[in-house]
């Protein structure tokens, strides 16, 4: 089998039957499956979900489990050259299938690649950065990223001088839409559950860079991306979930490789982005 598509969902079963339908509506000339992994959606209805799709693998769980482990979930049933990790809010667009295949089959040193997000409006959707290394993430939090945007140097971490018009080696597109090669998932491992929501995705593409492979984005397939229908629900507790998930990524890969005030300094960053963001607003509101 050439291709599995891994979807995860939670509360979002209005936009998982829209992305089914893409799906089908536009299939791929090639042996293809669909694993799709609810974590306990208090909105999914399994009986009226069976009927309408009898030709998908349903994984459901208990409880919510988070994103990494349903993924991980899924890659183990699947059986095919290629996992295509694709969020429910997303809906695929002709060919969109056969050029991510297509692009990895030309890209023998690719372990993943992602493509161009397109908002509901038309607009391209910013979704590919470099790693989150002290400097990266020094610039964005001094703002430095948004008063200089055309320039490499500060705006490193969100790549705000990248056009999307080109293929090109990056660090770590967005995980909404990640064909990944299974070679590779061989090679590097499952997703680090560590990561349960957050920058595993990225966490994933670094360990992949690090054992050699090449990571890339591809502007020759396009899907379209409602963005965030999950983390939405719960927005301040995914923020704070967010800052958490970058600490660990620091301490299981920077700490002991940087110059060390600059890692405690970044650490401390962060923190300080937490509590200005997610907890001092709770605080505020519980008085």
């Amino acid at each position: 089998m050439r291709l599995s598509i891994a979807i995860v969902n939670w509360n979002t079963s209005r936009l998982l039957e829209a992305c089914l339908n893409s799906i089908f509506r536009n299939t791929p000339p090639f042996e293809f499956e669909v694993i799709v992994v609810d974590n306990n959606s208090s909105d999914f209805e399994e009986t009226t979900f069976r009927k309408r799709f009898q030709n998908i693998n349903l994984i459901r769980n208990t409880s919510n489990i988070g994103y990494a482990a349903a993924n991980n979930q899924a890659i183990k049933a699947s059986n095919s050259e290629y996992v295509l990790l694709l969020n429910p809010d997303t809906e695929v667009l002709p060919s969109t299938l056969e050029s991510l295949v297509g692009f990895m089959d030309n890209h023998k040193d690719a372990a993943a690649a992602g493509c161009r997000l397109i908002k509901p409006d038309g607009a391209v959707d910013r979704s590919v950065r470099s790693f989150p290394d002290p400097w990266a993430i020094a610039s964005d939090f001094l703002f430095l990223s948004r008063l200089f945007p055309n320039t490499k140097l500060f705006g490193r971490y969100r790549m705000t001088w990248f056009k999307y018009d080109e293929d090109i080696e990056v660090d770590q597109p967005m995980g909404s839409c990640l064909i990944i090669r299974r070679e590779a998932l061989n090679q590097i491992g499952l997703m680090d559950e560590l990561f349960p929501i957050f920058f595993n995705d990225v966490d994933w593409c670094y360990r992949a860079k690090r054992a050699g492979w090449k990571i890339y984005f591809t502007c020759s397939a396009e899907v379209i991306h409602h963005g965030g229908a999950s983390t939405k629900q719960v927005r301040s507790q995914m923020i704070h979930e967010s800052h958490r998930s970058l600490i660990d990524f620091y301490r299981k890969h920077y700490k002991g490789h940087i110059f060390m005030p600059i890692y405690w300094l970044t650490i401390a960053a962060i923190e300080l982005s937490d509590i200005l963001t997610t907890r001092l607003p709770i605080l505020w509101k519980s008085r």
